[in-house]
């Protein structure tokens, strides 16, 4: 059992769901949250629903702007829209040794992190869950997925890099200790940058797609441009990992991605964290994502529409 003190920074889908599960498990768990998520919290809990669960826990939380000491650990998970506001939100729970675990999508987020706490400070990590938010602040489970992978970027590993294991292995959801994580974290963008840029470019889920004639081709098409960039960068996507990314992208069952339901709701999405970071870098590899710079144009213009 671990004694680090672990701050979650976003009860949201993401943070609310792992952070959830670790509060259950006895883990020394505390919410930063924003004074209308508190409320919520306060009057409701934090409820975890779907899936035949209806779980509600009474979550320690701190607002914004009253941080007292330092945390050993902080998760990290929220929308790359409000990354800067979540860096100066947290900022006062970093010490001398504590370490901090994002998992947001991309790689941006890593320098923004690592330019405020140290290269040395910031871990790597993916989250994988099949999440959302209902209308009433409950935490519904969309699905069974549910997997954390986590590691150092770079070698001499961080000391309490074992303490970081020791409190998240045994919660209730599977965790992965990768020596390969910025690989891993490469894998994802490819996963969700040729889901999400389907969903957008041609409007309609997984489903909608492949049923039409040239659909299957498309999304094969949009993999293989997002699985090149990363190859180009040097971290080609494994075999095994590509091969279900092509499989889900052409699965009739498969419905839209998170991106896409913001899309369809008017909301802000991230466009620059997914793809106007990847196609930035593909120019920069020299690397041609026709596909993906029309879904990046597309979803800047949804942005500029929306304000």
């Amino acid at each position: 059992m671990s004694d680090l003190r672990i701050l979650v920074v976003g009860a949201g889908a993401t943070g609310g769901y792992f952070g959830g599960r670790l509060l259950q498990a006895g883990r020394d768990v505390t919410f930063l949250v924003r004074p209308g998520r508190a409320k919520v919290l306060r009057d409701s809990g934090l409820r975890i629903v779907g899936l035949g669960e209806e779980t509600v826990l009474e979550p320690p939380l701190a607002e914004t702007g009253t941080l007292d000491g330092t945390y050993d650990l902080v998760l990290l998970a929220v929308k790359a829209t409000g990354l800067a506001a979540a860096i100066d939100d947290f900022a006062p729970a970093v010490g001398p040794g504590t370490l901090v675990l994002p998992f947001l999508n991309g790689l941006a987020h890593l320098d923004a992190l690592g330019a405020r706490f140290g290269e040395d400070a910031v871990l790597g990590g993916v989250a994988k869950v099949m999440t959302t938010i209902d209308d009433d602040g409950a935490i519904r489970r969309l699905g069974p997925l549910q997997h954390l992978a986590y590691g150092a970027r770079a070698e001499p590993a961080p000391p309490r890099l074992a303490d970081v294991g020791a409190a998240l292995d045994g919660a209730g959801f599977p965790v992965v200790r990768s020596a390969r994580i910025t690989e891993a974290m490469w894998a994802k963008w490819v996963f969700i940058a040729a889901i999400g840029g389907i969903n957008s470019l041609l409007r309609g889920t997984i489903g909608d797609v492949v049923a039409v004639p040239g659909g299957a081709e498309f999304a094969e098409a949009v993999v293989a441009e997002a699985a090149a960039v990363a190859e180009a960068a040097g971290y080609p996507v494994p075999a095994p990992d590509l091969e279900a990314t092509r499989k889900t992208v052409t699965d009739p069952a498969m419905g839209g991605s998170s991106l896409y339901r913001d899309l369809l709701g008017g909301h802000p999405v991230e466009g620059e964290q997914i793809f106007g970071d990847l196609t930035a870098r593909a120019r920069a590899l020299g690397v041609a994502t026709p596909l993906l710079d029309l879904v990046s144009l597309q979803l800047r213009v949804h942005q500029h529409r929306i304000g």
